[in-house]
């Protein structure tokens, strides 16, 4: 499984700890996917499949700016809702977060 709608889809079903892993498969899965097309990760844009950050250091500050920029406009009561979600959504954000 790999693409933006299916990494959504997956999002959606995070519940727990067995749906927060298959999540991180995928999103693992989708990045290799993307780095095995022909067009390579751009420094200045996204890659084929949305990749903005193409390296673990870039991907994990993204990740947390995402997260400590959302979690101002959402607020602590929607975040701690469902943990779970909430760590995917962190994850998936260092995606595409600059």
């Amino acid at each position: 499984m790999s693409g933006s709608d299916d990494l959504d889809e997956l999002l959606e079903r995070v519940n727990d700890e067995q749906s927060f892993i298959a999540f991180i498969q995928a999103l693992g899965a989708d990045f290799a996917l993307e780095r095995t097309m022909n067009e390579p990760l751009s420094p200045y844009g996204l890659g084929a499949l949305g990749w903005e950050n193409g390296s673990v250091d870039a991907f994990l500050e993204a990740a947390g700016a995402w997260a400590i920029d959302s979690s101002r406009l959402v607020g602590a009561d929607v975040s701690s809702a469902n943990v779970w979600q909430r760590c995917a959504s962190i994850l998936l954000a260092g995606k595409f977060y600059e």
